[in-house]
């Protein structure tokens, strides 16, 4: 099964390099990226910026309508007023096949904020071990994932304690 991860990093080119850096690591086979997407938030923008990040010679398992849906949800949405309160809810009971309910959506729209950027990353068979490895030096949060809570403590720990 593949995990759907956002991680924040504190600046607007941060998510570009763990992005990049994310592809080096499925080319030395430690890591299958099936999809991922990069925010950027420049400061003193009114928006963030999005990209699929996934190189068009591969086929993503998600597409780009599934990313501009979430992204909307999640940073054009609230713009726009309650008026289409319930148009927004039913595009978002639409995700929760990817384990993306009101809450993901909540933790993201709070937390990705002028100034940071994200990557939202659809990964599976990683080498857990190497991959801390790689990313023992960013500085990053893990917003939100699609995993069980408990699997989500365990990664956060990992992340956080890379030694243990």
């Amino acid at each position: 099964m593949a995990t759907l991860t956002v991680l924040k990093f504190p600046t607007s080119d941060g998510a570009e390099k763990a992005a990049a850096k994310l592809l080096n690591l499925q080319q030395q086979q430690l890591i299958k990226v099936e999809d991922m997407a990069v925010v950027s938030w420049e400061s003193g923008k009114k928006k963030p910026r999005t990209r699929q990040a996934v190189p068009t010679t591969q086929l993503g398992a998600l597409d780009g309508a599934f990313w501009g849906l979430l992204f909307g949800l999640i940073f054009f949405m609230p713009l726009l007023g309650a008026a289409i309160g319930a148009l927004t809810g039913a595009l978002a009971g639409s995700m929760t096949d990817f384990g993306i309910d009101d809450d993901f959506i909540k933790k993201v729209r709070e937390q990705v904020t002028e100034g940071t950027s994200a990557l939202f990353a659809l990964t599976s068979d990683a080498v857990v071990d190497r991959v801390v490895d790689a990313f023992k030096d960013e500085k990053f949060e893990i917003v939100a994932t699609n995993l069980p809570s408990e699997q989500e403590s365990k990664l956060r720990e990992i992340f956080e304690h890379p030694s243990v």
